[in-house]
């Protein structure tokens, strides 16, 4: 299979100026099988959620209309508001207009996320053209509990807006994720600026031995590609098999309700 990541910069709060500018971007790449966005990649990060929640049906309907164009899957978080709650939730969506969510886990208490987004409790796993792919939204990179594979990853994917001031984090913690659960790790994110943060992208596809398979040069935008090769990794995990040697545990999940 064929994934790219896609860095770009975000205006923010303009959705309408920035789907033009991803249609540009995404026209221009070559067959692709998934393409995987930034977090909140319309947008850009804003803790006030009923500011942007109400642009998620116009944002999830360009997803739909660029997957199909592109037979391809289109993944990146948009904030969305559901039953009076605020969800950055992660879209998954498919050529045919399937639709797989996860709702983030780890919201980064630190930056106000948690004021008014409420966390969800759903690890989600998506099959698509014979390649399992966990679900992961920026923050949650931090949590290797949430990330671990119980023989059912094949690919971890995070959407992001990580900064610069915690590149080493970055940069060391999706080599990590790869290496404990030995599959791959797809991470997008954004370049520019926000109101708060710096971002310089340093987007990354690794490998299931934590090498570099492909990645984005700083303050750029920029798409790269490599290719998830399932046979490799059955082969890898049955030469060594890692995860038969883990520990056992059980995560038990809360859902609060935002503040």
């Amino acid at each position: 299979m064929q994934l790219t990541i896609l860095q770009h910069d975000i205006i923010w709060c303009r959705p309408l100026e920035n789907l033009p500018h991803l249609d540009h971007l995404i026209d221009k790449l070559p067959h692709t099988d998934l393409i995987l966005l930034p977090e909140m990649f319309a947008t850009g990060l804003n803790n006030n959620a009923y500011e942007i929640a109400d642009k998620a049906p116009v944002i999830v309907d360009w997803m739909k209309q660029k997957a199909r164009e592109r037979d391809a899957a289109i993944v990146g978080s948009v904030a969305t508001e559901d039953q009076g709650l605020y969800f950055n939730r992660l879209y998954f969506v498919r050529p045919d207009g399937e639709i797989t969510t996860y709702d983030k886990r780890h919201l980064f208490i630190y930056g106000g996320e948690a004021e008014q987004f409420t966390r969800g409790s759903q690890r989600v796993v998506v099959n698509f053209r014979g390649v399992r792919f966990l679900l992961q939204v920026c923050y949650d990179l931090r949590y290797p509990l949430w990330a671990r594979s119980h023989d059912d990853v094949d690919c971890i994917l995070y959407s992001a807006n990580w900064p610069i001031s915690r590149d080493t984090a970055w940069r060391t913690l999706i080599r990590a994720r790869a290496i404990e659960n030995q599959c791959y790790v797809a991470a997008a994110n954004r370049i520019g600026t926000d109101q708060q943060c710096e971002y310089y992208g340093r987007s990354a596809i690794i490998n299931p031995y934590g090498e570099l398979m492909a990645t984005c040069p700083d303050k750029t935008e920029w798409a790269a590609s490599g290719i998830i090769d399932i046979d490799f990794l059955r082969h890898y995990n049955s030469k060594f098999p890692l995860l038969e040697d883990a520990d056992e545990f059980t995560i038990i999940t809360t859902s609060a309700p935002a503040k």
